[in-house]
């Protein structure tokens, strides 16, 4: 259901506050795991916090939700939990590529990755699900694929990054799409399946004397700090999209790229013209994309109120 519920005017608000505030969090994210690079944690280290403090979280959140016998359902369905392995791999790879981006000088690669993801999920939607896509739609995709050329050409080389942020999310959505799982229960069982891993490396890491958790009470705050931002802007955007238009979802999750996309400015990354031209098609794409979302909005809409007829 894309519409609102009868909730009133508060309900869709509260929605939209929740949905904004997702995509803020993610978007302001790189302020959060670059002080985590300061102290010295890397990629791995940092991922590994994100799976332990995660699962925790993410447990706790279950638990008051009432959902524990809809995990227990999904332990015990093979196909299910064979599923969620594969999207477990696929936000993992996500979330390591985005981390070691963030700190290694390449913020603004992961904001182009997310100004692409939701054309890639149009283009996957084409083909995986037969999905139509509007004339707008392919101009779209070709504004971006032209942006991705001239990314390449500024950075002298394929946007991997950038791509490899794209492709791994979208393709994460597809899994999930799948999945007959809420998205609280799916984020605890992809943590339950992350965790032991997460916490083998931290362990290893202690016992070699490479962790950096015990350095300080500065970097725990921080290292802790990797499990709520992992879960909150999920748990956020589950609860809203539940309760506001897919055409507003498709509007406000520019937030994160575009934060993303300013901090990397101001923090000096390279920006030159090319760059810039680069991502001014990526922008067009995303402008067209959501042209063609609110004319479907209102296209369906139209179909509503003739469906219902005169009053």
């Amino acid at each position: 259901m894309t519409g609102q519920p009868a909730g009133g005017g508060d309900s869709a608000r509260a929605a939209l506050i929740a949905g904004v505030a997702c995509y803020v969090l993610w978007g302001l994210s790189p302020l959060v795991y670059q002080p985590m690079g300061r102290i010295g944690a890397d990629a791995g280290e940092i991922m590994g916090h994100r799976a332990v403090w995660g699962v925790l979280l993410a447990a706790g959140l279950v638990w008051l939700a009432g959902q524990s016998d809809q995990v227990r359902r999904v332990l015990r369905n093979p196909r299910t939990l064979m599923w969620l392995t594969l999207s477990t791999a696929l936000i993992a790879v996500n979330w390591f590529i985005f981390v070691w981006a963030v700190n290694s000088g390449r913020t603004l690669e992961t904001s182009l990755g997310y100004y692409l993801n939701p054309l890639f999920n149009m283009a996957l939607g084409a083909w995986l699900f037969r999905e139509r896509i509007s004339r707008l739609g392919y101009v779209a995709i070709a504004l971006a694929a032209m942006g991705v050329v001239l990314q390449g050409v500024a950075i002298g080389g394929l946007p991997y990054v950038s791509l490899a942020l794209a492709v791994s999310f979208a393709a994460y959505g597809v899994i999930r799409k799948r999945v007959q799982a809420d998205a609280q229960t799916g984020l605890l069982v992809e943590c339950l399946i992350m965790a032991p891993f997460g916490l083998a490396w931290l362990i290893w890491l202690h016992h070699q004397g490479l962790g950096h958790f015990t350095d300080s009470p500065a970097a725990a705050f921080w290292l802790f700090l990797a499990g709520p931002m992992t879960v909150a802007p999920l748990v956020l955007f589950s609860w809203a999209a539940r309760r506001m238009p897919l055409s507003t979802i498709g509007f406000i999750q520019f937030i994160a790229p575009t934060s993303s996309f300013v901090i990397g400015v101001s923090q000096g990354e390279p920006f030159n013209l090319t760059r810039l031209v680069s991502f001014a098609f990526i922008w067009g794409g995303a402008a067209v994309f959501l042209a063609a979302a609110m004319h479907r909005a209102r296209a369906a809409r139209r179909a509503l109120k003739d469906a219902a007829g005169p009053a």
